[in-house]
């Protein structure tokens, strides 16, 4: 390190600091493919998987929402379910209870088994078998009590709406032939991720360079000035490629030809400091 004067001792051995590239390089790499990775292709995937997932389960109907032992209101809030078991193997539930209200009416079910049965026309229904049915309007004594051997309650299907398509979840190779300004941002923010993590493994080596007389911290604060600046203006160039406000190339190259410059300035600065070293030596 450089507070510990291991950097003076290397060199004034005659090796460069442009030495470090190749072992930086050796290890930010690897991480680079995997952030490469995680971006063109795994990060959409994903994005588009959670938003199938998402609308699989909006979509579910009342009764498959039902947990055993769960007491579970209904998506309208009219109904109220529970379940104490519920084999999906043989397609049996055990001890129902169903309490809805409708129109002014309350009406309480319960049975001792059921299970779901699909008809020919499609229709879905949840049939009871032998239970108790009681309807009546609260505050009256006119309540019908039916005893029953079957007992068939429809199951409403329900289509979730499915979510606003989004660039953050479309592949990569979607956004190639879409090439809208919306398009092209996204992909700008995709390839600049494994760039700029590049960039800075790189932008690392002039960045430890460490003055004993400032101390440790303000190379880090630096460090974090830098990479805080850097992801700021990346989310800028992005925002402006989809406002139209600048061109997808401008937009993908120019932070990060900043960046290179920025780079290669901290670089010949510290070489300076290095041949004044050999001079001394």
């Amino acid at each position: 390190s450089y507070n510990d004067s291991e950097m003076v001792v290397w060199f004034s051995s005659g090796v460069s600091l442009l030495a470090w590239i190749r072992p930086v390089l050796l290890f930010a790499l690897p991480l680079v493919f995997t952030i490469a990775l995680l971006s063109l292709l795994l990060a959409p995937w994903a994005l588009e998987k959670r938003a199938e997932f998402r609308q699989q389960l909006e979509s579910r109907d009342d009764v498959s929402a039902v947990a055993p032992g769960v007491f579970k209101e209904s998506r309208h809030s009219d109904r109220v379910f529970f379940i104490e078991r519920f084999d999906s193997v043989e397609n049996r539930l055990e001890n129902i209870f169903i309490h809805s209200m409708r129109a002014g009416e309350i009406a309480t079910t319960g049975a001792e088994q059921g299970f779901q049965e699909k008809q020919a026309n499609g229709d879905r229904y949840l049939v009871l078998l032998n239970g108790r049915h009681y309807a009546g309007a609260p505050g009256s004594r006119d309540y019908k009590i039916t005893n029953f051997e079957r007992y068939e309650i429809r199951i409403e299907d329900i289509e979730a709406a499915p979510e606003a398509p989004s660039t953050k979840s479309t592949s990569t190779a979607e956004l190639l032939q879409t090439r809208s300004p919306q398009a092209l941002a996204e992909l700008s923010w995709r390839v600049g991720l494994p760039i700029s993590a590049l960039i800075l493994a790189l932008l690392a080596i002039p960045l430890s360079f460490v003055n004993p007389r400032a101390g440790r911290s303000l190379n880090l604060i630096l460090a974090l000035l830098v990479f805080m600046t850097y992801s700021n203006f990346l989310s800028v160039a992005q925002a402006w490629i989809a406002q139209q406000k600048i061109s997808p190339w401008t937009g993908l190259w120019g932070v990060h030809t900043v960046m290179i410059v920025l780079l290669l300035l901290m670089f010949c600065k510290r070489l300076s400091i290095y041949s004044l070293f050999r001079v001394r030596r």
